[in-house]
């Protein structure tokens, strides 16, 4: 029993160690991605005006077949020179076709008959179009519809050299960020929620000293759908506690992440 009680206080020491080790810029407490996927209307119509009216920036994770990159490409340009992020979500938004409720899933965009290597080729393309649009050479990515395999074959081995990090997982607050692994981060996707509960999931970050994710869809509108006033409320607390929440790009939060991990290895 006495063991057992040793081992016990041996591994809260460890982890109180490991948070102990990691800090958040200027003394915050916990760190907010906002996400947001597919590059839709309402997120030119709605997203951006309210992170830019609590000047808060975000990631916008843009499939590059997307309708809005032709017909609003310089709203995309302002966006990225006014300091949010492009990120690439693939040229044409590639899912498992047999994964249960994919219906919706055409067979032209079928990820269960496209080949890992074809997929990797299409991802470098994405990065190309995207250093096009906003010059830059750094990139994150993020999995549509967190589907790791193509063809069988996990394709994210093929181009995680290419990103400073990958959301490729689920789960909205880290559990520890010394142990997080850059290119399998947990996202949140919310739909039909509070502001509220949106903001709960904040405070759960700042009680563990860690990050939350979030990757939106529609906001206002087009599908996967949180409301305005939902949306709304969440940035207004963000921008009200900045003293203790980091809201920024993902890939802004990812560079000090690993800096944080190079300085202080896990144990």
């Amino acid at each position: 029993m006495k063991g057992s009680w040793l081992v016990l206080a041996a591994a809260m020491a460890c982890s109180v160690a490991s948070a102990a080790d990691f800090s958040w810029p200027d003394g915050k407490r916990a760190a907010v991605s906002l996400g947001y996927d597919d590059a839709i209307n309402s997120q030119l119509d709605n997203a951006i005006p309210a992170l830019d009216k609590h000047h808060l920036k975000a990631s916008f994770y843009l499939t590059l077949s997307s309708e809005t990159l032709v017909t609003r490409l310089p709203e995309w340009r302002a966006a990225a020179a006014n300091g949010h992020e492009l990120g690439n979500h693939t040229l044409f938004h590639q899912c498992s076709r047999s994964a249960p409720g994919r219906d919706w899933v055409t067979p032209q965009n079928d990820l269960d008959h496209t080949s890992a290597i074809q997929l990797a080729a299409q991802i470098r393309v994405g990065n190309a179009m995207l250093h096009a649009i906003d010059g830059k050479t750094e990139r994150t990515f993020t999995v549509p519809c967190g589907d790791l395999k193509a063809a069988g074959e996990n394709y994210l081995p093929l181009v995680a050299k290419e990103f400073v990090a990958i959301k490729s997982g689920d789960g909205a607050v880290v559990a520890d960020m010394q142990t997080l692994d850059p290119y399998s981060v947990g996202v949140l996707a919310p739909q039909d929620i509070t502001g509220a509960q949106l903001i709960a999931r904040v405070d759960e970050a700042i009680a563990k000293g860690t990050m939350v994710n979030f990757t939106f869809h529609g906001i206002g509108g087009d599908y996967l759908v949180v409301s305005s006033q939902a949306h709304e409320e969440l940035l207004a607390f963000l921008d009200a506690h900045r003293d203790v929440v980091w809201t920024d790009t993902f890939i802004n939060i990812m560079r000090h992440v690993k800096q944080q991990q190079a300085a202080t290895p896990p144990g």
